[in-house]
């Protein structure tokens, strides 16, 4: 079942996202449920926040998945929502 994941970064945290960007990639390959992703952008092109559409069980394992998540661990985001999401087109 796919999940949406809205992430909206804290204000001025592009530090925090850059030094943990590697584990972050990481923990998207190693967990092979992430089915696409990318980050939202300010209209000066500065990364502001995640989209990540992830491939699991049920929305238990979406908000663990999230929890794991080092952006996550490392108290990157200012808000996150989990939806239900169907793929269209």
């Amino acid at each position: 079942m796919l999940y949406c994941l809205v992430c909206i970064d804290k204000e001025d945290s592009i530090e925090t996202r850059m030094r943990n960007r590697e584990e972050h990639l990481r923990y998207v390959k190693e967990t092979n449920v992430v089915k696409f992703a990318g980050p939202f952008l300010s209209e000066e092109d500065t990364m502001i926040g995640s989209l990540i559409v992830i491939d699991v069980e049920n929305k238990e394992a979406a908000e663990l998945w999230s929890i794991n998540d080092p952006y996550k661990k490392a108290d990157l985001f200012k808000k996150t929502e989990i939806f239900k999401f169907k793929h269209l087109i």
